[in-house]
């Protein structure tokens, strides 16, 4: 007979040998399990589009630290929602787009109007919006500049036959009420211009040329030279490329040009000779 041992599983095994029957006991010991460790969650990349509005706070903040950005950030959210499922030609999101012009307007220290302005700009063309609900939502104000950038963008210069760049400039500051409305045209522009190797060949050339026609010498003549001059450089990599790749690639120089003697006087500054 096999007798068990009290509190583990055993099994009888009977040997068949030659000679007096034996009877053996085994004990089988369930193996331990090694406690694994856990692994923690992996965090989900962050969100772009969130990510970029929060450091837009950031930049808003650093010049108006006190104002209440709740009206911003209801702007951001109402934008993000209808523009939900848009995407550009690049294949990003197509809230990219207003969040990046109401970065270029925050670098400007732009009120916080504009702002809104710049987040709300083509809801009225591409989405469901109506100017009632964004003045119900956003105020007069508001209203008004989203309503005149929506004007603007509804403009084509090349319909005319005859198109002439200096009356159509005259035209286009005398439509606006609000010099705040052209200021966001420029840097929806200026944004645009940025990504504009997503387009058509033929797309990039008439855009690149009604910039270098329109809205270049307006940002000119309002004072902006740092965006004119962003404007030109970008417009013209599209319309002469050729002629553009000598100033973003300068011919390579053996070691011993451009080294001033001992005792010579320093040359001019690179950086006044390319602006000259």
């Amino acid at each position: 007979n096999v007798t068990p041992i009290a509190g583990a599983r055993s099994t009888a095994l009977r040997c068949a040998a030659p000679g007096p029957r034996v009877s053996a006991t085994i004990k089988l010991v369930s193996p331990e399990v090694s406690s694994v460790p856990e692994v923690p969650p992996v965090s989900p990349p962050p969100d772009r589009i969130e990510q970029l509005y929060r450091e837009l706070e950031d930049k808003i903040r650093e010049y108006r630290p006190r104002d209440d950005l709740a009206s911003v950030e209801k702007a951001f959210r109402i934008a993000t929602d209808l523009h939900k499922g848009q995407l550009r030609q690049s294949g990003e999101p197509y809230m990219v787009h207003p969040l990046m012009v109401a970065h270029i307007l925050a670098g400007m220290r732009m009120d916080l109007v504009t702002i809104e302005t710049g987040l709300l700009h083509d809801l009225v063309e591409d989405t469901r919006m109506t100017p009632d609900e964004i003045r119900k939502g956003f105020g007069d104000e508001v209203a008004r500049c989203v309503d005149g950038v929506t004007k603007l963008s509804k403009l084509d210069i090349f319909n005319a036959e005859e198109r002439q760049a200096e009356s159509f400039r005259k035209m286009l500051l005398a439509m606006v009420d609000d010099i705040r409305v052209i200021i966001v045209k420029l840097a929806d522009r200026l944004h645009n211009m940025r990504t504009l190797g997503y387009l058509s060949a033929e797309r990039r050339a008439h855009v690149a040329t009604e910039t270098i026609e329109i809205y270049a010498p307006i940002s000119h003549r309002l004072g902006m030279g740092k965006v004119r001059g962003e404007l030109e450089d970008l417009a013209f990599r599209h319309l002469d490329p050729e002629a553009f790749a000598p100033r973003r690639h300068p011919r390579a120089v053996r070691p011993s040009e451009g080294r001033p003697r001992p005792g010579s006087p320093p040359g001019p500054d690179l950086a006044v000779c390319l602006k000259s």
